[in-house]
């Protein structure tokens, strides 16, 4: 009775119940603006109350995100939003948590603790703002840079072989990943509800524009005159269509993708069906991860590449004290402390 009170009365909130009276502090034009809106818009819609709702972040310039919430939140430190996050989880499973992060934060110092999260499958869901640079600390490469970035770190030009993002999350087995773009609203706001809806760890790439140091990284995905040729949205149970009119298809050979202009010998119905809970397709999906200034490259996939039903750590936790209890009673610490390496010297 006092549940359905609660129900009814609950008020109806907008995205402006989630902005904070704190002056939002990132560069004019920076991507983390698009970003922040789409949040605080699919925030009300997700049947979760404010006071429930928890954004954790590391260090870097996505980090302010939870001043700017007006949830429940803490800016931690360098790359341990995670392991805060996990803790939280662990103890409140009740609670919608969010981790925002980038790919320093994320993939450099706190690369160990993302991974072990991911393989962990604690139900939080994690937002890595990717924009291929470090932008707190004024342009230096990050761990997703393109080789032969030229940088204030790398003056002639990175030797190092950037992280693929989706890639990593697939070896560590999370069991939602996916990839929006901070300049296609919609889109991102459709990948934010499918990270709320998903039971476990989701795993959001986000392309997100530094325009002060990395301007235009994502430019040939984002921009009109580029974009139909450059990315393929993946729908569930629907064909990989891409380019002007959906003028070209993916189909595989055996194991291999082939780009194929769309003609009258070739239909939808030859091409590849994109399925979320398909691994071994993941794997190939997550790998077409081609520089799009080589010629012959794949498009970029954006969506959902995999989507799997596996226990939450949290769950098993609770589910492993409670079964403890009801078989022992009360533990006895002491008696655990010692274990079977004790000695006794005469």
């Amino acid at each position: 009775m006092t549940e359905t009170l609660k129900t009814a009365t609950q008020p109806t909130l907008t995205a402006k119940d989630f902005a904070t009276d704190q002056e939002v502090r990132w560069c004019p034009g920076c991507g983390d603006y698009s970003i922040l809106a789409q949040v605080q818009k699919i925030m009300p819609t997700i049947g979760v109350p404010k006071e429930d709702i928890v954004i954790i972040s590391g260090i870097g310039c996505s980090s302010r995100f939870p001043y700017y919430m007006n949830t429940y939140g803490m800016h931690s430190i360098h790359g341990r939003a995670t392991a805060v996050a996990s803790g939280l989880k662990a103890s409140r499973p009740e609670l919608s948590v969010w981790i925002v992060t980038g790919d320093g934060d994320g993939l450099s110092i706190g690369g160990n603790h993302t991974i072990h999260l991911l393989r962990r499958n604690f139900d939080v869901n994690i937002m890595l703002f990717n924009n291929q640079i470090y932008g707190l600390t004024k342009g230096q490469y990050s761990p997703t840079s393109e080789i032969n970035k030229i940088t204030k770190s790398t003056p002639v030009g990175s030797i190092d072989h950037p992280f693929n993002p989706l890639a990593l999350a697939m070896g560590a087995d999370a069991t939602f990943i996916a990839r929006s773009m901070d300049r296609d609203p919609k889109h991102l706001q459709s990948m934010l509800l499918r990270s709320h809806q998903h039971k476990g760890a989701s795993f959001l790439e986000i392309y997100q524009n530094c325009n002060i140091f990395n301007d235009g990284a994502f430019e040939v995905f984002t921009e009109k005159g580029s974009k139909a040729n450059e990315v393929v949205f993946l729908e569930q149970g629907k064909p990989l269509l891409f380019g002007a009119n959906n003028s070209k298809g993916i189909k595989l050979d055996g194991f291999k993708p082939v780009v194929v202009e769309m003609n009258d010998s070739v239909s939808a119905d030859d091409l590849w069906i994109h399925d979320e809970n398909d691994f071994y397709k993941a794997q190939i999906l997550v790998r077409m991860f081609d520089d799009p200034r080589v010629e012959g490259h794949f498009p970029r996939p954006f969506g959902v590449f995999y989507e799997a039903n596996r226990a939450c750590y949290e769950d098993i936790m609770a589910a492993q004290i409670d079964n403890a209890i009801a078989a022992k009673g009360k533990g006895n610490l002491d008696k655990l402390l010692r274990g079977k390496e004790v000695w006794e010297i005469e």
